[in-house]
């Protein structure tokens, strides 16, 4: 079972940054890519950003440039690095993992970011 764990989550002024990090409890020996998604109440989850573990990254419209995926494998950590904020990125931020070959999909708890003035 594989478990993730977000962290980094808070509040900021508008312009400012945040570090997400997102913790997995143990390796996956297939092909899998992790992402970072984004939820408003009432509104659709969003992919904001994702890692494949082939290293391919690929990221959302309205967070390129300002958003940048990486990823530590001896830690199994993969980070979301948001700079230039806007109160529109405010939303819970989840962490998800998805074995491609299975399509098994994990996420963890979430982590909240505000960006208000």
């Amino acid at each position: 079972q594989v478990q993730l764990v977000e962290s980094g989550g808070g509040s900021v002024q508008p312009g400012g940054s945040l570090r997400l990090s997102c913790a997995r409890s143990t390796g996956i020996f297939s092909a899998y890519v992790t992402g970072w998604y984004r939820q408003v109440p009432g509104k659709q989850r969003e992919l904001v950003a994702r890692i494949f573990s082939s290293g391919v990254i690929d990221y959302a419209d309205s967070v390129k440039g300002r958003f940048t995926i990486s990823r530590d494998i001896a830690k199994r950590t993969v980070y979301l690095q948001m700079n230039s904020l806007k109160p529109e990125d405010t939303a819970i931020y989840l962490c998800n993992v998805e074995i491609v070959a299975t399509r098994q999909s994990y996420w963890g708890q979430g982590t909240q970011v505000t960006v208000s003035s």
